[in-house]
């Protein structure tokens, strides 16, 4: 058996280098420029004046406590004019309901509102009950 073959100066110079080797000059370029900068606008390195800083303190003002977050029901209004009585609709009100809270009829609520669908209510629409 013959010992392993060396190899020469053209083989040498035929194989492919690593990807990083290409980037490591550049890499260490770029981080010795930034450390020069640095150390320049710090007045480390330079003849400036030096920068000092200054701690201040101030009297800490007591945050205001927000106020928790109060959530009302919608309550519907029944008001009166003289004889009538007028609900405001809340969301999710029917006719039916609306007749059951107010103690009437459908019927006679589509009498006493005769130009308002039961199918089209809006919330805060005032219809007649009484």
């Amino acid at each position: 058996m013959s010992p392993p073959r060396r190899p020469t100066a053209s083989r040498r110079a035929r194989r492919p280098q690593h990807d990083w080797t290409r980037y490591a000059a550049p890499a260490a370029f770029l981080l010795a420029a930034t450390i020069a900068i640095l150390l320049i606008r710090s007045g480390i390195h330079g003849a400036g004046p030096a920068t000092t800083t200054r701690a201040t303190t101030t009297a800490a003002k007591p945050k205001p406590k927000p106020k928790p977050a109060t959530t009302r029901k919608a309550t519907p209004k029944t008001t009166t004019a003289g004889a009538a009585k007028y609900y405001t609709v809340v969301a999710g009100d029917t006719f039916s309901t609306i007749a059951s809270k107010s103690g009437t009829t459908v019927a006679e609520l589509e009498r006493l509102n005769p130009g308002i669908s039961s199918t089209a209510l809006f919330v805060g629409q005032r219809i007649r009950v009484g």
